[in-house]
């Protein structure tokens, strides 16, 4: 029996979870627009960086014998993102490995992913695991990147009023408890 060629931009999960079917394969990061926006470093670093993927499917015998269709992902790149702390930038590992079940209808998926700790998606004609792909790793990216230390310290402006000793109004309300005058 011959093996069936799956498109990772349409790919029909039903046949590939019967057929057990694998892929995997490597894209540039400037293909999945959203992650390389999100990203630091010059367009030709960004072009540099790949993100490695592989997907595999399955069917499983669910409690009553029906099988279920199951999709496993795993992704991972290294980004550079803006540290928010001191601004510079940090080197960010995406890693990513998850296992959708997919149902019919978007009705049944909605309920049967209220009630249990599996992810699951309603069954389409064809899924863009690129996309699928993509969204995982932004999910994966810190909301708030920053170092554990950061490697300068933070630089402070001179004439700049945030970095001006203001007077503690706790003193000045100690001065007049005290009976003195307030300057």
């Amino acid at each position: 029996m011959a093996t069936r060629e799956f498109d990772p931009f349409r790919l029909e999960v039903q046949a590939f979870a019967k057929e057990a079917g694998q892929l995997a394969g490597r894209w540039p990061v400037m293909q999945l627009l959203r992650v390389a926006e999100s990203a630091l470093g010059s367009a030709e670093e960004r072009r540099a960086t790949e993100v490695v993927w592989s997907a595999r499917g399955e069917q499983r015998a669910a409690p009553g014998g029906e099988l279920q269709t199951w999709l496993h992902v795993s992704a991972g790149t290294a980004v550079s993102l803006e540290c928010q702390r001191c601004l510079q930038p940090m080197a960010v590992t995406l890693a990513v490995e998850r296992s959708f079940l997919f149902v019919h209808g978007e009705d049944a998926a909605a309920q049967l992913d209220a009630d249990s700790e599996d992810d699951v998606l309603a069954l389409t004609r064809a899924l863009d695991l690129h996309e699928l792909i993509e969204d995982e790793l932004l999910l994966a990216m810190p909301i708030v990147p920053r170092h554990d230390v950061c490697p300068l310290p933070l630089p402070v402006r001179p004439n700049d009023p945030l970095a001006e000793e203001k007077p503690n109004p706790f003193a000045a309300l100690a001065v007049l408890k005290r009976g003195g005058p307030l300057n």
